[in-house]
């Protein structure tokens, strides 16, 4: 078998989905990729060196996997749909054999991975994340798993756009702060609807992540960050002083939280980067520096 012959094209996609009497579903978001080209595009991008362990999330029929599994030296297929992890190892067992001892396939919710449920460190992370959850997920596993120095994801397009935003655009939020806490982000390209079986009603792109060469601080402070985020960005049309009043107290507190980190407290949170963040949580301490200050 060539190695274009081990790749699951439209017709391969759908006669084992019928084997397994398989209807994706809207709940797990399942849509696979049936398209060679896609599959390949996505392993040449995550520019994977060949001693890497790479943790794809949500496998589904196998179509990136067997793409991955010549790219690397193992792949940690993660799958909640305890059928479709059933059938994975058969699949590449009967389009690559010769690669088959690369692969082990986890029935798991990526949600609840931890470190030791995986038999090693994963290096790497390439999926075509399940819409309904892509952005908690890629935040879980960064979080959880530090081994993880790079990975490109597939995704909506919007959402892509909203991780790999910077300071003041549009799309920036939330998750664009949360994600650049831990790596930096960009848009890699966009995916057709076309090369989906389900073809979604929404546009998909990919996102490529790579880990900061440092750490950006401890878990305490990861923690009091986002905080900070999350409060600021739960009322995004208030200026910082209004935003975190309820966060710090009062806006008097808030007040002088932002001045002692050296942030506008006119300013809004969509104009903040991430280190800007880091020294308004930094500049509160675990206490505050106005406790007890009210308006």
């Amino acid at each position: 078998m060539t190695p274009d012959s081990r790749l699951l094209g439209p017709a391969d996609v759908r006669a084992l989905a019928a084997e397994l009497g398989l209807r994706p579903t809207k709940r797990l978001g399942q849509n696979f990729v049936h398209d060679a080209n896609t599959v390949r595009r996505i392993a040449r991008l995550a520019e994977l060196e060949p001693d890497e362990v790479v943790l794809e999330i949500g496998p589904g029929l196998g179509s990136l996997t067997l793409a991955l599994l010549p790219a690397a030296a193992s792949v940690l297929a993660v799958e909640i749909d305890p059928v479709l992890a059933g059938a994975l190892p058969a699949t590449v067992a009967a389009r690559a054999p010769t690669l088959a001892d690369r692969l082990t396939v986890l029935t798991e919710d990526a949600l609840r991975l931890r470190p030791e449920s995986l038999p090693r460190p994963p290096t790497a992370v390439v999926a075509n994340l399940p819409y309904n959850v892509g952005v908690p997920v890629l935040l879980h596993v960064l979080e959880v798993l530090p081994s993880l120095r790079h990975g490109l994801v597939m995704i909506q397009s919007e959402v892509v756009d909203r991780l790999a935003a910077g300071p003041g655009g549009r799309e920036y939020g939330a998750p664009s702060v949360k994600l650049a806490w831990y790596a930096a982000a960009r848009r890699a390209g966009p995916v057709p609807r076309a090369v989906f079986w389900p073809v979604p009603g929404v546009d998909s792109a990919l996102l490529s992540v790579r880990r900061h060469a440092e750490p950006t601080g401890p878990e305490a402070m990861r923690k009091a960050v986002f905080a900070v985020v999350d409060a600021a960005f739960a009322q995004r049309r208030k200026s910082l002083r209004g935003a975190l009043a309820g966060w710090a107290g009062s806006p008097v507190a808030a007040e002088q939280v932002l001045r002692a980190a050296e942030v506008d407290p006119g300013t809004r949170a969509e104009r903040l980067s991430v280190a800007e963040f880091t020294r308004i949580a930094a500049a509160r301490g675990p206490c505050g520096p106005a406790a007890g200050t009210r308006t």
